[in-house]
């Protein structure tokens, strides 16, 4: 990803409703970077506009909660207050809370 490109991740992300999720995969696409989820992940948890740019809703492709810079506790706290169910460190129903941009 390139220098400058983290101003889309984080406006993309603001585009997730409560209560949804979507994937890091999914916010590369989203941006026009298909193979860049993991630049996602690193612009992510550099995240200076948090929590206006609600990064605990990016969830990794298999629906584990994956990581948080405050702690997956933390992130995990933050889906649980917008509803969102876990199980065993897993989205529960992920795919009825799935938000995709397209």
């Amino acid at each position: 990803m390139k220098i400058g490109v983290n101003h889309l991740v984080y406006d993309i992300i603001r585009k997730i409703p409560y209560g949804r999720v979507s994937t890091y995969a999914a916010v590369a696409r989203a941006i026009g970077y298909p193979r860049a989820a993991r630049a996602v992940g690193n612009a992510l948890n550099k995240n200076p506009y948090a929590p206006h740019v609600p990064c605990h809703r990016i969830v990794k492709s298999n629906g584990d909660v994956g990581g948080f810079a405050r702690g997956q506790k933390a992130k995990e706290n933050m889906l649980k207050q917008e509803g969102i169910k876990i199980k065993q460190g897993k989205i529960f129903n992920f795919c009825n809370i799935f938000y995709d941009f397209s």
